[in-house]
């Protein structure tokens, strides 16, 4: 069972997510949260898998509570907001988020969403994917000086990197440019469980946790078309 908690400050929001999701076999909502401090220590006691997160919540907003959720490691989130922020899916993204959802999504992308989330995957809105992600891995590092041109890769990026197969750099390359493991598997002509295997693969070598940061990884190390 993968274990569920939902923060929203609108009660009624948290019913309809829970009506959505109860009616999954392999899904249960073990707590849910009013705001952003309540949800970091229901993740802590519930033993959550995923946290479905609003952005605007009263005291400690969602991306506070993302941060402090994802760094003691004791949950994935997925933040769900109403606004098409391009502000909040890059501080989303900034604090450890693993999915980014507008609460006008269909109700399987949902459900969707907290699959994906823990099987250790990412799943954005497609409204704004690729130009934040872009705009996040074009950034300089903290306290680093904005060079002219593409972020070069740091050492330990150019070992990762090299120890890509070709394969695994042409994967990359195409998870950079947003395509799904199916859409990849039809582009290089690999069985979807290949293609899987491939990502998996590039994931651990480059130290990523989700298919975001590899993404970001593609950009910095300049292996992303």
């Amino acid at each position: 069972m993968i274990r569920v908690l939902l923060a929203d400050d609108h009660a009624l929001v948290r019913s309809g997510f829970a009506m959505v999701l109860s009616v999954e076999d392999d899904i249960e909502v073990v707590a849910q949260a009013a705001d952003g401090a309540q949800a970091v220590a229901a993740a802590h006691a519930h033993d959550v898998d995923v946290a479905l997160l609003d952005v605007q919540m009263p005291g400690t907003d969602g991306i506070e509570a993302t941060r402090r959720i994802v760094g003691t490691g004791c949950a994935k989130v997925v933040i769900v907001t109403t606004f098409d922020r391009e502000d909040y899916l890059f501080d989303a993204l900034a604090a450890g988020a693993s999915g980014f959802l507008l609460k006008n999504a269909d109700p399987d992308d949902l459900v969707e969403a907290v699959r994906a989330v823990a099987g250790g995957h990412a799943l954005l809105a497609p409204e704004a994917t690729l130009r934040v992600i872009r705009a996040l891995a074009a950034a300089p590092p903290p306290a680093a000086a904005a060079p002219a041109g593409p972020v070069p890769a740091d050492p330990g990026q150019r070992r990762a990197a090299a120890s890509l197969t070709e394969r695994e750099h042409e994967v990359l390359g195409l998870v950079a440019e947003g395509l799904s493991n199916a859409e990849i598997a039809q582009r290089l002509f690999l069985g979807p469980a290949t293609v899987k295997t491939h990502v998996s693969n590039i994931l651990a070598k480059t130290g990523s946790r989700d298919r975001v940061q590899a993404v970001v990884f593609a950009h910095r190390a300049g292996l992303a078309r």
